[in-house]
C-alpha cells in the first residue's frame, strides 16, 4: 500500500474517533463508560498499566517503557509505584511536582518524551478517551458545570467525584449562550498533541529579563478590550500559557530549577489546590501532571536556598540513574545506532558489549565487602552467575550505595567515540579495538574528567580489553571446533556417565571389548580443572551434580548441555584447551600451508554465518587472536 493511501485510510479513522453531543448525551457516555471522567494522573497511570505488566522475579517490568528505556526497571517500577499510582487512587501525592533527578543522558528526558508521545496515542482509544467543553481554550472538563450541591447527588449516582470551578469563560459562555442550560451545553471529543497544544505543554525557562509570566498563564488581548469595555472580561484574555494548554494532561517543565522564581510560585498554587491565577479573575481550576527534571548539582543547590522552602514540600524527587547493566547499555547503543545514519556500518559482534563494560565500570562503586571485586559486581548486575554468590548478596551491594550510578560515563559520549571511529576508519566495519582505543583518546578531550579520573578510566579501558581478549579467544577457538555443540553435548554425557559410576561405586562397561572398567578418573580431573575444581572439592562438585540430574528427573525434565553453568563452561574450556596449539598454529602462520589455508576459510565462513562477522571482521578477529596465543 502506497503512502498517500495510508494517509487517506489515516484520515478516515480519526474522523470515525470524532464526537460531538450535548452535556445530556456526554453522561451517557460517562454512565457507560466512567473512566473518561479520570484525573490527569489517573489516566498516565492506566496508560502505562495498560500496556502490560510483566513480574520478574518479584519485581515489576512496565512494558509501555521497553521499546526505548533500558535498565532502569528498578526507578520506572518506585516512580509508578510509589507516585503514578498512588496520585491515580487520588492520595496526597497527586499535589506534588514530579521531579525527575539524575545524570546526564540518562534518560530523563526520554522518559517524559515517552509520556508525552504515550498520552497523545492513548487519547485516540477507548480507554482513553477525553471530553471537553467545545470552543474551551483550556478543552476544559464539562462536569465542572455541575454546581457545588449536586455534586455528592452526582457522586451517589454515578460514583465520580468532580474536583475544579468552572473557568471564568466558560461561566460566562454557560449564562450568555445557553441561558444557564447546562445539559444544551455541546461537549467534543479531543486528542492530546503537543504541536497543536491540546493537553500537552512545555514550559522551557529563557533569560529572566524577557520572559514574561504569560508564557505560564496567558495575557490578556489589548485589541479587545475597546470590544468587550474591560479587562476583566474573560473574552478579552488570552488563556494561552502552558498551564492552560496543559491541563487535563501534563505539562514538562524543563529546567525548572533555573526558572526565575516568580514562574515557580505559580506551581504552588496549582499542585497543592490545584488552580492558578491569571489575569483579573477568580483561580482557574487545571487537572495536570507536571514533570521536572533536573541534575543532582541544580537540585542540592536549589534545597539549599532558603527561598525554596514553600516549593520543597511540594515537590516528589525521583532518582533516575545511570544503567548498571551490561546487556541493556549494549542495547542502549545499539538503539542510537539504528536512529543514526551510520546504521549501515558493520559493527563486529561484541564491539558495543565491550564498550558497555568499559561505561559500566565507571558508574559502580567498589563493593564494601572486600571478597569481590568490580568485575565480578559488573556480572553480578548484569544476571550472570557468579560462584559463591546469589540474588540476596546482589540486592545487599545494591544497598551499599545509595548515590550508585549517579555519576560515571554518559551513554552519549560512548556513542560519540563510536562514531568518530566509524568516521575516521575508511572501511564500513568497525571492531572492538577500534572503540576501545577510540575511548581511550577521547578521554584527553572530555572537559569535566580529572587527572585522577583519568587514570581510573583508562584501567577500566584496560579490564575491558582483557575482558575481550577472552570473548576473542572463545569465539574463534568455538568456530574451530566442527560441530561445536554436538562435541560438547558428546563429551558432556561421556563425563556424566563416569560421574555416575564415581558416585555409585560402580564400574562401567568399555564399548568396544565388554569388559568392566573403573570410572575414567583422568577424564574427569581434566574438565573438572578448567574451573577450578579441587582434588579435594571433586567428590562435592560430582554429587552435586548428581543431585541435580535426579531433581530434573522428578521435574520431568532432561538434564542437558545447558542445565548447570558451571559444568557447561568446563567443558567448553575443555574444548578450547585441546584446541589451543591448532588454532595457534593456523593463525600465526604467515604462509599457510594448503591444510591451513583450508581451515582458516572454514573458520572464516563459521564466523560469518553463525556468528554474525563479515569477511573484515572475521579475518581481523582471527588476527588478534593469533598475536595473543604467540605472546
Amino acid at each position: 500500500m502506497d503512502i498517500l493511501k495510508k494517509i487517506e485510510m489515516y484520515r478516515q479513522d480519526e474522523e470515525k474517533l470524532k464526537w460531538e453531543g450535548t452535556f445530556r448525551e456526554y453522561l451517557e457516555i460517562v454512565k457507560e463508560q466512567p473512566w473518561v471522567a479520570q484525573s490527569a494522573h489517573s489516566r498516565v497511570y492506566n496508560m502505562i498499566k495498560d500496556a502490560g505488566i510483566e513480574n520478574e522475579k518479584g519485581k515489576k517490568r512496565y512494558s509501555f517503557f521497553n521499546a526505548q528505556l533500558f535498565g532502569l526497571e528498578e526507578a520506572l517500577e518506585r516512580l509508578v509505584e510509589e507516585y503514578f499510582h498512588p496520585a491515580a487512587k487520588r492520595l496526597d501525592v497527586r499535589k506534588r511536582i514530579l521531579l525527575l533527578m539524575g545524570p546526564v543522558s540518562g534518560g530523563k528526558s526520554t522518559l517524559v518524551t515517552m509520556l508525552k508521545r504515550g498520552l497523545e496515542a492513548y487519547s485516540h482509544t477507548d480507554r482513553g478517551a477525553v471530553f471537553a467543553i467545545k470552543g474551551c481554550p483550556m478543552h476544559e472538563d464539562p462536569l465542572h458545570m455541575i454546581p457545588h450541591h449536586l455534586r455528592k447527588d452526582f457522586y451517589d449516582e454515578y460514583g465520580i467525584r468532580i474536583e475544579g470551578n468552572l473557568s471564568p469563560l466558560n461561566m460566562m459562555r454557560l449564562e450568555q449562550e445557553y441561558g444557564g442550560r447546562i445539559e444544551d451545553v455541546i461537549v467534543e471529543r479531543i486528542f492530546f498533541s503537543e504541536d497543536k497544544r491540546t493537553g500537552i505543554g512545555t514550559f522551557s525557562p529563557s533569560d529572566p529579563k524577557s520572559q514574561d509570566i504569560a508564557d505560564l498563564t496567558g495575557s490578556i488581548d489589548f485589541s479587545t478590550i475597546a470590544e468587550y469595555g474591560s479587562e476583566s472580561d474573560p473574552r478579552a484574555y488570552r488563556f494561552d500559557g502552558e498551564l492552560n494548554k496543559a491541563n487535563r494532561g501534563m505539562m514538562e517543565f524543563q529546567e525548572m530549577l533555573k526558572c526565575d522564581e516568580k514562574f515557580l510560585w505559580h506551581l504552588l498554587s496549582l499542585t497543592q489546590e490545584g488552580n492558578f491565577k491569571a489575569g483579573r479573575f477568580a483561580l482557574i481550576s487545571a487537572d495536570e501532571l507536571i514533570v521536572a527534571h533536573t541534575n543532582e548539582t541544580e537540585y542540592r543547590s536549589f534545597i539549599s536556598n532558603k527561598k525554596n522552602e514553600a516549593l520543597h514540600s511540594r515537590i516528589i524527587v525521583m532518582p533516575i540513574p545511570y544503567n548498571l547493566k551490561v546487556s541493556d547499555e549494549e542495547k542502549i547503543y545499539d538503539k542510537m545506532i539504528r536512529e543514526s545514519d551510520v546504521n549501515d556500518v558493520h559493527i563486529a559482534p561484541h564491539t558495543l558489549r565491550v564498550a558497555a563494560m568499559f561505561t559500566i565500570l565507571t558508574r559502580l562503586k567498589d563493593p564494601k565487602k572486600g571478597d569481590i571485586d568490580l568485575i565480578k559486581k559488573m556480572r553480578l548486575y548484569d544476571g550472570e552467575s557468579v560462584e559463591g554468590y546469589n540474588r540476596a548478596d546482589v540486592e545487599e551491594m545494591k544497598k551499599e550505595h545509595q548515590d550508585e550510578g549517579m555519576s560515571g560515563i554518559d551513554p552519549r559520549y560512548v556513542i560519540n567515540r563510536i562514531s568518530s571511529t566509524i568516521i575516521r576508519k575508511e572501511v564500513k566495519t568497525i571492531n572492538a579495538l577500534d572503540v576501545l582505543r577510540s575511548l581511550k583518546e577521547g578521554l584527553d578531550q572530555h572537559p569535566s574528567i580529572t587527572a585522577e579520573t583519568r587514570e581510573r578510566y583508562l584501567n577500566y579501558i584496560s579490564i575491558a580489553r582483557k575482558e575481550y581478549d577472552d570473548i576473542a579467544k572463545k569465539e574463534v577457538q568455538k568456530a574451530f571446533v566442527y560441530s561445536y555443540e554436538e562435541s560438547a553435548k558428546t563429551l558432556m554425557e561421556n563425563y556424566l556417565d563416569n560421574v555416575e559410576a564415581y558416585c555409585n561405586k560402580a564400574k562401567m562397561r568399555d564399548q568396544l571389548t565388554g569388559e568392566e572398567i573403573n570410572p575414567d578418573e583422568k577424564l574427569m580431573r581434566s574438565i573438572e580443572e578448567q574451573i577450578g575444581i579441587s582434588e579435594n572439592a571433586k567428590k562435592a562438585f560430582r554429587e552435586e551434580i548428581l543431585i541435580r540430574i535426579s531433581a530434573y528427573a522428578r521435574k520431568g525434565k532432561r538434564f542437558d548441555y545447558n542445565s548447570h553453568d558451571r559444568l557447561r563452561e568446563a567443558i567448553q574450556k575443555k574444548l578450547f584447551a585441546d584446541l589451543k596449539d591448532v588454532v595457534k598454529i593456523t593463525t600465526s602462520s604467515k604462509t599457510p600451508d594448503e591444510t591451513q589455508l583450508k581451515k582458516i576459510n572454514n573458520v572464516v565462513a563459521r564466523l560469518i554465518d553463525e556468528h554474525g562477522y563479515n569477511s573484515t571482521s572475521a579475518n581481523e578477529l582471527l588476527r588478534y587472536v593469533g598475536s595473543l596465543l604467540n605472546r
